[in-house]
């Protein structure tokens, strides 16, 4: 991907608005972390159950600290979310007190990350219907509530694997 276009997105990203861009894994709905009020419109344009909380994709481990979380996590394993307990955001939390990360392993997605900061990002659907394999299919679920839509073409994949910090497997 262009230079040009990851600085454009991050920045978008970084005003607050809300976008369908390629994960690791698939399409996701994303928004910054720190933008609480990016993260409840994006409950309410996904319909998502408001107890859920979403995966928070970072650029590196260091970006754990942002939450107040200090784990040591030497490999992180491909196209896995990792749950840790979290106290604070709850408006990310849902009052579960734990948020679930992943570390994408996709360079153009980590150079996003690297200047938008975290972002969540939960697979590009309404709750409940099959995840957005392009934006074709992105769009009919969206339309106009999505500020901007990065198209790749078609991506066929799982979404990730949920493991918590023990290693305890929540979804394969």
């Amino acid at each position: 991907m262009d230079q040009q276009i990851i600085n454009i997105i991050a920045e978008r990203i970084k005003q607050g608005e809300i976008g369908v861009i390629p994960t690791d894994t698939i399409y996701g709905i994303v928004c910054s972390a720190f933008n609480e009020n990016s993260v409840e419109k994006l409950y309410k344009i996904r319909k998502r159950n408001k107890d859920k909380p979403m995966i928070i994709l970072i650029g590196s481990v260091n970006d754990l600290k942002l939450f107040n979380i200090n784990a040591i996590v030497k490999n992180w394993p491909e196209k896995t979310s990792i749950v840790f307990d979290c106290n604070d955001f709850e408006y990310l939390h849902r009052g579960k007190k734990s948020l679930a990360f992943r570390l994408p392993h996709n360079k153009d997605l980590i150079d996003i990350l690297k200047i938008s900061g975290p972002i969540v990002a939960p697979s590009a659907n309404i709750e409940g219907a099959k995840p957005a394999e392009n934006i074709k299919e992105a769009k009919s679920y969206f339309g106009d509530k999505i500020d901007f839509y990065l198209d790749v073409g078609t991506i066929k994949s799982k979404p990730s694997k949920i493991i918590y910090s023990n290693n305890e497997i929540i979804r394969e």
